[in-house]
């Protein structure tokens, strides 16, 4: 399946206002059901999935790195793959992989995944992000 990512409309405001350094903030991903791009702006904007094995804010991506090759800058982390496994309380529906930056004092948000359709975890079910090919891309 092809996951698309998107970004949060008010990341760009973020960034021209310096809310964001990716050579030393850590990055943090959280998973919710519903997201709006164009109003949702930091982590409490979201309403995350609940349930035995997921603890609220998310996971950490590791350290952060940001580099530039020929005007292209990519933000790429160091946690390659995220896995969280469903206790014995079901989860609420997901479909949104959310990255935020967690050194950001309103833990601003960058972007997310979509992963098309809801999806809901029973007891030991599993949920992996891979995060290997990197976050983001700017041209």
């Amino acid at each position: 399946m092809s996951v698309a990512f998107s970004k949060i409309n008010n990341f760009v405001l973020d960034v021209g206002q310096a809310k964001h350094n990716f050579g030393t903030d850590t990055c943090y991903v959280a998973l919710t059901n519903a997201i709006t791009a164009s109003t949702a702006h930091v982590l409490t904007d979201i309403t995350q999935v609940t349930g035995t094995g997921y603890t609220a804010g998310g996971k950490t991506t590791g350290t952060s790195a940001y580099s530039q090759t020929s005007g292209t800058a990519t933000l790429t982390v160091t946690t390659t793959s995220l896995t969280w496994t469903a206790g014995a309380s079901d989860w609420g529906a997901l479909r949104y992989v959310v990255i935020y930056n967690n050194t950001a004092s309103s833990k601003n948000l960058i972007g997310y995944w979509d992963y098309g359709s809801s999806i809901t975890l029973i007891n030991t079910d599993t949920f992996t992000v891979d995060l290997s090919a990197g976050i983001l891309t700017l041209a």
